[in-house]
């Protein structure tokens, strides 16, 4: 095209490596092979393959500099690898992410202590758990429930991100651990919401080893070898460009050298997550009444327990004898208690790499025996629970400054004192539970920060875009990622998001060829 890394023009230009970027990706290669594509990306390229999960480094020192890497202006920061380290009462992001800056996340109320975000490609998919689970009931989205289509968007986000059921199959205690949870919760409980084995985006190698997905695996084969498709790194979108109320390109600045560029297109998706979607769309004076609003977090009460009543040698390793670390075991596997309306909480139980509180020297604990419980709730979401931007106060990227205006309601306390005697239930029901009581994590633990780019079945002021994707304001201009769903979900938000962008690319790729 030319010597510059920026091409002149293109047919379509992603904004975000993420996950539901490269959905984008992988469905225009796939359907629109004609099309030519530029993904641009403001962290760097962290994993080989790009866009690959950190925790598929095998080597320790290189996965904590890939960490590093994707800190963006947070790197060097203090970070957690336990939710429990939270106690401490510190602000600290997770291993590959930076926060909010102080006064940012709490303009009023209550606020995200913990708002986090990545910059590297991959995006979070680099990060994630890889917890796949389905919407359930109020979770869904009503208005594409019609003839199965949401079912069918859900099965080919599961397609693009490698979701499996089995990667866990030979984890001694996973069994007996799900049986123990559904004695507890699993009356009344039809089929799709049985404790059952957590969907995850893993697979395990032929050797043995699992394979976390992260874009890498979504973009796939088909993506990698479209000659028409550039990942282009380092490279911050300033303005989304729009000529006569259409999409028509995006201004950017090269990272590397400081350089401005403008990329012509007539197709441009917004995929920046949660945080940084509806920042840019501000940046670029797409101001929708509905932007930033409707912001949802899920509150977390977490909580360990002891898989009591076992043979330590039934783990296939030896015992641990303190809660001082070691290596991961695969004893027990993700289980997955789903969300319902009656027990509006997500529930994932997973294996604790170490106790989370001090154990007896002489205490000989089978690998895997301890497991984190974790329940999600479903926030009560409000129209003033909302992101706004400042123009006079830039981010570390020269972005309009993000600030949080974010506030637990009754309703949101009351479904956490819920969650609390659930998780209590579920503990004892596990066995021995460790620690004096649950506790609650930082608002904005998640990372599953969603509706701040909102769809909406009709352009009613209370959504930023329509079923497709596309903003209302703006043909051609689609966004992507948590921010665009619409209802209160307690699961984790990936899947529907991918599903969701499966929908929006196949719309892009249809208006195109009615043009």
């Amino acid at each position: 095209m030319s010597e510059s890394r920026y091409p002149a023009e293109v047919d379509v230009v992603i904004v975000g490596s993420g996950p539901t970027g490269a959905a984008y990706a992988r469905i225009l290669s796939e359907d629109a092979p004609e099309l030519t594509i530029a993904m641009l990306e403001v962290g760097p390229t962290v994993t080989s393959p790009p866009g690959a999960h950190v925790k598929n480094i095998v080597d320790a020192g290189d996965r904590a500099r890939a960490q590093l890497l994707s800190e963006g202006p947070g790197a060097g920061d203090a970070t957690f690898n336990s939710p429990t380290a939270l106690a401490e009462g510190r602000r600290k992001a997770r291993p590959g992410t930076f926060l909010l800056p102080d006064g940012a996340y709490a303009t009023e109320g209550d606020g995200l202590p913990l708002a986090a975000m990545s910059s590297n490609v991959g995006g979070m998919g680099a990060h994630w758990t890889a917890a796949c689970p389905r919407p359930g009931a109020s979770e869904r989205i009503g208005f594409l429930e019609a003839d199965g289509e949401l079912d069918r968007l859900l099965d080919e986000a599961e397609r693009l991100l490698g979701v499996t059921r089995d990667a866990f199959d030979g984890a001694p205690f996973g069994d007996l651990l799900r049986e123990r949870l559904a004695a507890a919760v699993g009356e009344g409980r039809v089929a799709a919401s049985k404790v059952q084995r957590m969907p995850l985006a893993v697979h395990r190698r032929e050797d043995g080893r699992l394979v976390w997905s992260g874009s890498d695996v979504v973009l796939g084969d088909v993506t990698r070898a479209n000659p028409r498709f550039r990942l282009i790194d380092e490279t911050l979108v300033t303005r989304v460009l729009v000529e006569d109320g259409r999409a028509a390109g995006v201004s950017v600045t090269d990272r590397r050298t400081g350089e401005d560029h403008t990329i012509a297109a007539r197709s441009v998706v917004v995929a920046a997550d949660a945080l940084r979607t509806p920042q840019l769309l501000w940046a670029s004076g797409i101001r929708p009444d509905a932007l930033g609003r409707y912001l949802n977090d899920q509150s977390q009460v977490v909580y360990a327990s002891r898989i009591t009543g076992i043979d330590p040698a039934e783990a296939g390793t030896e015992p641990a004898t303190t809660g001082g670390g070691g290596a991961l075991s695969e004893s027990s596997g993700v289980s997955w208690v789903p969300f319902t309306d009656d027990l509006p909480f997500h529930g994932q139980i997973m294996q604790l790499d170490a106790s989370p509180v001090p154990l007896a020297e002489d205490d000989p604990v089978a690998p895997g025996s301890i497991v984190g419980l974790g329940l999600f709730c479903a926030k009560d979401i409000r129209r003033d629970d909302r992101l706004t931007f400042s123009d006079t106060e830039p981010d570390a990227y020269g972005m309009p400054g993000i600030r949080v205006h974010y506030s637990l309601t009754e309703a949101d306390h009351d479904a956490i004192g819920r969650a609390d005697e659930q998780i209590r239930l579920l503990a004892d029901a596990v066995g021995e539970p460790l620690g004096d009581r649950p506790f609650q994590l930082p608002l904005g633990a998640s990372l599953h920060y969603q509706g701040t780019t909102r769809m909406g079945e009709t352009d009613d002021g209370e959504s930023v875009c329509g079923p497709t994707s596309e903003v209302w304001a703006v043909s051609g201009l689609f966004v992507a990622g948590n921010n665009v769903i619409p209802t209160a979900t307690a699961c984790n938000p990936t899947l529907t998001s991918v599903a969701l962008a499966v929908k929006g690319a196949r719309a892009l790729i249809a208006a195109r060829a009615g043009d």
